[in-house]
């Protein structure tokens, strides 16, 4: 490695911690529902969101709810990205005209998008259709890195809060997370 790298590095590191402790303050009110720097730009979004998913914000989870909450939308995520991938030939938005990606494939991709590591076997444009790209794929690097957030969260209450049955509200984590972060 030359010199102009490690000073890339050097700057990379400095920059990192340098706004580790802003970051992570910012991502903490987030969190809390506290007011910060965004809430007048993006609060109304987040309540519309919450009025039409018929979500109570400040109605706290325990651990089991809050994990069959994450299961169960992230289980959702799968079923849906892996539809849109088995139905594209007949969905709008295809000027390629392309037809379904093989089981295997949907699946895998749809496992990996869910799970956000987001590995991709094919070749984008010539395999997935603009629509299934739009809302299948982009929608869940969204929801998958949100919903991650959100148990990160609720782990970090569970130890904070050791005496609370509540770890926080999934749905809440997540819009916050979705919307803020």
């Amino acid at each position: 490695m030359n010199d102009h790298g490690l000073i890339q590095i050097a700057i990379y590191l400095v920059l990192l911690l340098a706004l580790a402790v802003p970051l992570g303050g910012f991502i903490a009110r987030v969190l809390t529902g506290e007011r910060h720097a965004l809430t007048p730009i993006l609060g109304g979004l987040e309540r519309i969101c919450y009025r039409a998913a018929g979500v109570d914000p400040a109605k706290e989870m325990g651990w089991k709810a809050y994990a069959l909450a994450m299961l169960s939308f992230n289980a959702i995520g799968l079923v849906v990205v892996f539809a849109l991938q088995r139905l594209q030939g007949v969905l709008p938005l295809n000027p390629q005209h392309l037809g379904a990606v093989t089981g295997h494939s949907a699946f895998n991709t749809a496992v990996s998008f869910v799970s956000n590591t987001n590995w991709q076997g094919y070749a984008g444009e010539t395999t997935m259709s603009m629509f299934t790209q739009m809302i299948g794929l982009t929608v869940q690097n969204f929801v998958s890195a949100a919903s991650g957030i959100a148990v990160l969260a609720a782990f970090v209450r569970g130890f904070a809060r050791h005496s609370s049955d509540s770890v926080g509200n999934f749905w809440a984590d997540l819009v916050r997370s979705t919307i803020h972060v």
